[in-house]
């Protein structure tokens, strides 16, 4: 013998205050299955770790120590180089006319 319809949507109805999940009865889609899942932010945020001070935050911290950046000397040393050699970034323009000027010619 089958069970009304009623008697089971008052059964699902009393499972799901029961066990704290939504009656959806027209099983609609509702995102639940999205909203239960924990959140990702905390576990995408630990995975890198933490940043540590770098020697520009301690020149910026303490001004009146003179703080040599070994690193950074040698980057401005080298792009001077291959500044002198030609292998350097190009000039940026100036104004329009000069970018307007140097246009090929048919």
């Amino acid at each position: 013998m089958a069970t009304p319809l009623t008697r089971l949507q008052t059964l699902i109805q009393t499972q799901c205050r029961i066990f704290n999940t939504i009656y959806n009865p027209t099983r609609s889609r509702t995102g639940n299955k999205i909203l239960r899942q924990r959140l990702k932010g905390p576990s995408l945020a630990a995975y890198y770790p933490r940043r540590i001070a770098t020697i520009k935050d301690l020149a910026k911290a303490y001004p009146e120590y003179e703080v040599i950046d070994e690193d950074e000397d040698d980057r401005l040393e080298n792009v001077q180089i291959t500044k002198s050699r030609g292998k350097g970034p190009p000039k940026k323009k100036r104004t329009k006319e000069v970018a307007v000027g140097k246009k090929k010619k048919r």
